[in-house]
């Protein structure tokens, strides 16, 4: 558990009351806590942050030095004192005390006997060292939310971006919403098909309500054609998918980057007699391959003043039917693998009945 700057607490471990340790250290103004018994001390200091902990191994007797090394290769193993300095007081073959203790992880070792100069000395370099330390995981953990923050923010203008993109391809067909919501919908079941992240199929739904940004830039006349366009006016209407990426690829921000690509790609065939860059196969984005299943799947079960809307079964056969042909066969196979979550969408987001 992380403690906020403020006085040094130090905890002393030993077999019995330290009272020439405990006097020593007085001069340094810490906070102390004393833990009687090597044996118990895992325990008393489970969950318990502390700046420093100094164990008194005793005289020198080998059990009670083996028990200081065991302890402090316990403390070690906890995550609260992973990091916290431990000092350790031994007495016997300083040499080999010194090896074993700081192999089993002591961050110090003081052979016995103990002058009261170099003990205060050792133990105010180690709090200096905690302080260090405890200030730069607060300026860390300051760090680490400013920047949650501004990644949520940033996240949050994303989507406030692509929200007033939405609004503006509404106001040239008021039916766009719901055609919108369907293509996003059956992408992200295209996607966890295909086994993609929750968080990168949800940016592919996002990212897919402006595959046809574009067509805000085709005139009304050709946009609202009751009946079938003219070559010419095909022609025209096709640049929507050059048009929208234009608008949106230069734009620093993921989603932005992905939209583009979907804008670009999404009418891509996966037999390469697509436009408008007549890219065959895997050459194609991902994104564009699974918008281009969502978005024909919609267009067939949705009515317009040239043709009647088709019943779903209906559209999900001229998937399957044009499965390596116009559509990516993974993709196609993940949406039927997906056919419940499609039903569903598609009842809880009805197509308009009356004509586009």
């Amino acid at each position: 558990m992380a403690r906020e700057a403020g006085t040094a607490l130090i905890v002393l471990v030993a077999s019995a009351t330290p009272l020439p340790l405990i006097e020593a250290l007085s001069p340094l103004a810490c906070a102390s806590r004393l833990v009687i018994g090597l044996s118990d001390a895992p325990e008393a200091l489970r969950g318990q942050a502390c700046d420093l902990i100094v164990i008194d191994a005793g005289e020198g007797l080998q059990g009670e030095t083996d028990d200081g090394i065991h302890l402090v290769a316990g403390l070690r193993a906890m995550p609260e004192h992973a990091r916290t300095p431990i000092l350790m007081l031994a007495g016997g073959d300083a040499a080999a005390v010194r090896r074993a203790a700081i192999a089993a992880g002591a961050t110090d070792v003081i052979a016995r006997p103990v002058e009261a100069l170099d003990l205060t000395t050792r133990v105010g370099n180690l709090l200096e060292l905690a302080l260090v330390r405890r200030t730069a995981e607060q300026q860390t953990r300051r760090m680490a939310r400013t920047v949650e923050r501004a990644v949520a923010e940033t996240a949050a203008h994303e989507r406030e971006i692509i929200r007033r993109l939405m609004l503006a391809a509404e106001f040239r067909d008021d039916q766009a919403g719901g055609h919108l919501t369907r293509v996003a919908g059956c992408a992200i079941a295209i996607a966890d098909g295909l086994g993609l992240s929750e968080q990168d199929a949800n940016d592919v739904g996002l990212a897919s309500t402006m595959h046809d940004i574009g067509k805000i830039s085709i005139p009304d006349t050709i946009l609202m054609k009751p009946g079938a366009l003219s070559e010419t006016e095909r022609e025209e209407m096709k640049q929507h998918a050059l048009r929208g990426y234009r608008m949106l690829y230069d734009s620093p921000s993921h989603l932005l980057q992905l939209a583009s690509d979907i804008a670009l790609t999404h009418h891509e065939r996966w037999d390469g007699h697509g436009y408008p860059q007549g890219l065959r196969g895997t050459d194609i984005p991902l994104a564009g391959r699974i918008i281009a299943v969502a978005d024909v799947f919609d267009a067939l079960i949705s009515e317009r003043v040239y043709k009647k809307a088709w019943s779903p079964d209906e559209a999900r056969r001229h998937l399957e039917a044009h499965s390596g042909s116009h559509f990516d066969p993974d993709c196609v196979a993940a949406f039927v693998s997906r056919w419940d979550d499609v039903l569903v969408l598609i009842a809880e987001h009805p197509p308009e009945s009356r004509a586009a």
